[in-house]
């Protein structure tokens, strides 16, 4: 008998701790795809404010962000998506600045936050995008919970 197979999904006998594990970039991006598919689950919570980009908590790793035309801002999180309007990811290297539309329906996966990359919303209209990834440190306070 063999008692940690026949166990499975069962707290651990012996008395140890179990961790969890953060999600993979793989498993962020699948959530934020299936979320961005169900726009009637969230949809309500985007607010439009023309003085700056708002973002709206939806869980602890995944949250939407309002765009207003003109307005960019650090990328923040593991993977987006853009839901309306126009993006572009911008990226500052050694080699020169390169910059990169999100498309719709399309699941982008960034490199390293704050490595000069930022998110900026080029067209005449709001720009609405989904973001997945490590929560950002003391700016859970900050954002506009609806």
């Amino acid at each position: 008998m063999v008692p940690d197979l026949t166990m499975r999904g069962q707290d651990d006998p012996h008395g140890r701790a179990v961790t969890a594990r953060p999600p993979t970039v793989g498993q962020l991006a699948g959530r934020v795809r299936d979320l961005a598919g169900r726009p009637e689950e969230w949809w309500r919570l985007v607010g439009f404010d023309a003085a700056r980009p708002a973002h709206v908590h939806l869980d602890d790793q995944v949250w939407l962000t309002t765009w207003p035309p003109g307005h960019g801002g650090p990328v923040r999180g593991q993977v987006s998506t853009l839901v309306a309007g126009e993006l572009a990811e911008v990226v500052i290297a050694e080699c020169g600045v390169t910059e990169r539309p999100l498309r719709a329906n399309r699941v982008r996966v960034h490199g390293h936050e704050g490595a000069g990359n930022a998110l900026t919303n080029p067209g005449p209209a709001f720009a609405v995008s989904l973001h997945a990834g490590a929560p950002v440190p003391g700016e859970r306070g900050q954002d506009s919970d609806r």
